[in-house]
């Protein structure tokens, strides 16, 4: 950003889809589209003579695929990078894994008559120039998951745990869960990701992670050893019942320009459950869930936010934590301790 502008490599092997890209990224004075390649080595050359703050990255491409070339990127030179993918079951699973591999995000190709191609790339481009150095930072300092219980005999009490995040939540939900037990605290998430990309998420965590983990469901009963991801689409995920509490899929407007919200979610929570649960924010543009997450403190649960060095995009969390709904702040290795802890059953009675 020597000039002040987000300085863009596009790479796609479609010049089509590069010039679309080139066009949206260009239409905005605080990008700067530095260059375009059709395939990986033309981009390794370009990376080397235009050092770019932000690479956006076609998943298919000839040669060399899109997440090959992410891996060497992020274990060479760590920098920003959006995968461009379609929105099938197939590009799901693709950009799940560059997500994995430290993709800063995913946006889908435009479908035929789509009115807004490549809608939210422009915000996304410019949040992943702000986290250059972080992203840089963080690709060194990754922890290591043994997918072993951090709390041996581990015994949960009534809590129930709502998570919410967005762009870098995928990597961060992964290392959260990674070392919960199978017999784990009942656990919600709404993760900001399109409608297609949820349910191979889920599978994707279900193989990584002891808990069963799955797309939630209308009316499921919420229950321990079980983790429940929020649908992406039409509905919002809330928490209802009484001593028996279910999962309810609620259509509605978007909030804080999301569907499904955070802010749903942990206002269902501070409702439903007051102080017998333990409410996460972790990494994401925007706001969302910080009023929510506010709710559930002033209902006495334990309220936990990502703190800024760990996140890849430190604005949910800042939110939460700027109007007083963050109790703990903590760095994301240590945040799936904590919530075990605050979830133990202890004798004389639940924490």
């Amino acid at each position: 950003m020597d000039n002040g502008k987000v300085q863009v490599l596009v790479v796609d092997d479609s010049p089509t889809m590069r010039s679309m890209i080139s066009s949206v990224l260009a239409s905005d004075a605080a990008i700067e589209v530095v260059g375009t390649a059709g395939d990986a080595a033309q981009a390794r050359t370009a990376i080397k003579q235009l050092n770019p703050d932000v690479i956006t990255l076609d998943v298919e491409m000839p040669n060399m695929n899109g997440l090959e070339f992410l891996e060497k990127i992020m274990r060479l030179r760590p920098m920003p990078v959006i995968m461009v993918s379609t929105l099938t079951s197939k590009g799901a699973e693709a950009s799940l894994a560059a997500l994995e591999l430290g993709a800063f995000d995913c946006i889908g190709k435009p479908t035929a008559g789509d009115p807004q191609p490549f809608a939210g790339l422009v915000e996304k481009v410019k949040q992943a120039g702000k986290s250059k150095a972080r992203i840089a930072s963080a690709a060194s300092s990754t922890p290591k998951l043994n997918g072993t219980p951090v709390i041996e005999d581990y015994r949960p009490g009534v809590n129930l745990v709502a998570i919410g995040a967005s762009t870098g939540g995928v990597e961060a939900l992964i290392t959260l869960l990674s070392n919960y037990p199978k017999n784990c605290p009942p656990t919600l998430i709404t993760q900001h990701m399109p409608e297609a990309f949820t349910s191979s998420f889920a599978a994707r965590l279900d193989r990584l992670c002891q808990p069963d983990v799955a797309e939630a469901t209308d009316g499921a009963p919420i229950l321990p050893g079980k983790v429940y991801v929020a649908p992406g689409g039409e509905r919002h995920l809330e928490v209802v019942g009484g001593t028996s509490l279910r999962c309810r899929l609620r259509e509605g407007e978007t909030v804080n320009g999301h569907r499904p919200s955070v802010d749903v979610l942990f206002k269902s929570v501070a409702a439903r459950c007051g102080k017998r649960a333990v409410g996460v924010i972790l990494t994401g543009m925007g706001r969302d869930g910080a009023a929510g997450l506010l709710e559930m403190r002033k209902g006495g649960a334990i309220t936990i936010g990502q703190n800024e060095a760990s996140c890849v995009v430190y604005g949910m969390p800042r939110s939460a934590f700027e109007i007083g709904a963050v109790e703990n702040q903590l760095p994301l290795r240590k945040i799936g301790e904590e919530v075990l802890r605050s979830t133990l059953s202890r004798k004389g009675g639940t924490a």
